[in-house]
Formats: C-alpha cells, sequence, structure tokens
C-alpha cells in the first residue's frame, strides 16, 4: 500500500468531524480581480456576524494574506510541511478575530510542493474543521492543476469576475477545464460568481447573464449570481495601506456591498451543501481521484 493510500484510509477513518466547517472556495480565472481582497473582506463581515473564520491561503509561494492584512505570521505552512509543526499552531490570529494560515513569503519549496506533501497537508486540516464555522480557502488564480482540484472538491466556489474582457475570457476557460475534470460532479458544486470592479449593479448584472447564458448552452454547470462589488479607490487604497476595507473605510460603497454579499452567503445555507461540508471532505474529493 503506498503512502498516498494510507492517507486516505487515515481521513476516511477519520469520520466526519462533529462540527464540519462551511468551506467556500474562492477562485477567479485570471489575477488582478480583486480574489484575496474578497476573501479577506468577507472573512471580516462574516466575523462580525458571530462566525468563527479562518482564511487558507492556498496560492502556494506567495503571501497576499499577510500582506494585505499587515500581520507578520510566526508561523506559516512551511513550518506544518517541512517542520512537523501542527496545523492549530500554525493559525495566526488576524484583525476581528478571525484567523488564517500563511503559506509563506517567495519560499520556492511551496510553489513546487510534492504530492506527498500535500497530502501531509490534508492530513493536518482535520483540526480545522473543530476550530471554524466558515473556512474560506483562497486559491491562485487560473487554471493550473491544483486551482482545479480546490475548486471541483468544493460544495461552494466563489468565481471572481471583472468586466475586463480578458477576466470574463479566462473565467470561462477555468469553468470549461473544471467541467472537463473527472473529478468535478456538477451536482455537488455550487459555482457563485462574484461581479466586481463595476460600474452598478446592473452591470454586474449583465456580466452574469452573459456567462451563464454560454455556461448554460455549452456546460452542465450551475452557475449562481452572487452579486456585485462596485468600482472603488478606497478598495486600492485600503491594499496600499495593508488595512482590510471593511474595516478602514466600513461606508464606503465597496464595503457595504461585500457586507451584503456577506448577507447572502449566510442566507444561502443549502441544504444539499451539508452532505459535502467541512475541510477534511473537500480534501476527500481531491484525494478521490488520485492514484
Amino acid at each position: 500500500m503506498d503512502q498516498a493510500t494510507n492517507l486516505r484510509n487515515i481521513i476516511k477513518m477519520q469520520g466526519q468531524p462533529k462540527n464540519a466547517a462551511r468551506v467556500l472556495t474562492v477562485t477567479s480565472g485570471k489575477g488582478g480581480v480583486g480574489k484575496t481582497s474578497l476573501s479577506i473582506n468577507l472573512a471580516l463581515a462574516l466575523s462580525k456576524k458571530g462566525k468563527k473564520v479562518i482564511v487558507l491561503d492556498a496560492d502556494f509561494g506567495l503571501a497576499n494574506i499577510e500582506v494585505m492584512l499587515g500581520v507578520r505570521p510566526e508561523y506559516t505552512l512551511a513550518d506544518l510541511i517541512f517542520k512537523g509543526m501542527d496545523m492549530k499552531d500554525i493559525v495566526t490570529t488576524g484583525p476581528e478575530g478571525i484567523g488564517f494560515i500563511s503559506c509563506g513569503s517567495g519560499i520556492k519549496e511551496l510553489a513546487n510542493i510534492t504530492q506527498q506533501q500535500l497530502f501531509s497537508v490534508i492530513y493536518g486540516l482535520n483540526t480545522l474543521d473543530n476550530l471554524a464555522d466558515v473556512i474560506i480557502v483562497d486559491t491562485g488564480a487560473g487554471i493550473e492543476d491544483r486551482v482545479m482540484e480546490f475548486a471541483a472538491a468544493s460544495a461552494e466556489v466563489l468565481l471572481v469576475v471583472t468586466p475586463e474582457p480578458t477576466s470574463i475570457t479566462d473565467a470561462y476557460a477555468l469553468l470549461k477545464t473544471l467541467y472537463k475534470k473527472q473529478e468535478f460532479v456538477t451536482e455537488e458544486t455550487i459555482i457563485k460568481l462574484v461581479a466586481n470592479r463595476v460600474k452598478n449593479e446592473r452591470e454586474g448584472r449583465e456580466i452574469f447573464e452573459k456567462m451563464n447564458m454560454v455556461v448554460s448552452k455549452f456546460l452542465n454547470v450551475k452557475l449562481e449570481f452572487l452579486g456585485s462589488i462596485p468600482e472603488d479607490g478606497y478598495v486600492s487604497k485600503a491594499v496600499m495601506q495593508q488595512k482590510p476595507l471593511t474595516l478602514t473605510y466600513p461606508n464606503t460603497v465597496s464595503a457595504r456591498a461585500i457586507n451584503q454579499l456577506s448577507d447572502m452567503i449566510e442566507n444561502q445555507e443549502v441544504e444539499m451543501l451539508k452532505t459535502k461540508r467541512g475541510i477534511v471532505q473537500m480534501f476527500k474529493n481531491v484525494l478521490r481521484y488520485k492514484n
């Protein structure tokens, strides 16, 4: 029995944790569309509603979460992978009590993490289900295998798109690639589009309708419209200050829009999704088709 198969069996024996978290995977077809900013500010908005939230930086080799929060973690995912630390010990406390797990800054080994090292991370993630109500997975952008694995294994995917033509075409390319993956089961995943940097709600809705028309015609993928976030200069200002938008500029149109998105998410607790809850369950699905 190889080590990967052994880890699958260990995770299977663990069963569903008593407090399986709700997992939201945030992704995009291209970089620079505001994906990480949404992940952080959505976490803060949900935390203000009384939820225990942990953000997992799954964009291996970068450190966007800690940079945007302006918080330097004492330990990172590298300490779990290479030094054998426990998962609970690498969770850093951020603003409003949210937790986040950094993958570290500029660590080449994380950008080239082996399959076996990924399995070790998965095993450690069992702890997180008992620490959080909501886990937000901030993936890399694009259609590389690791991004697709996270998306295919998730019950809820937030797909961030801007009005830029390249953002829209790349988002469709992501959905097309996802649809072709063997492990993707359309009945088990709801993809919710977030239109970012739009002029108004109407433009956001138009982006969704255009994408949904093409997706419905050519792909068997469920696409829903979660909402939109208007173009707002305060977003980039907050990023430059390394402070979360919703804390620094809570009364701006973009901050209010993110709070509305958090309301939508909180009110969309779908019964069907409860069969695919938890970070452990998510990674069981990642492992399902591995050799």
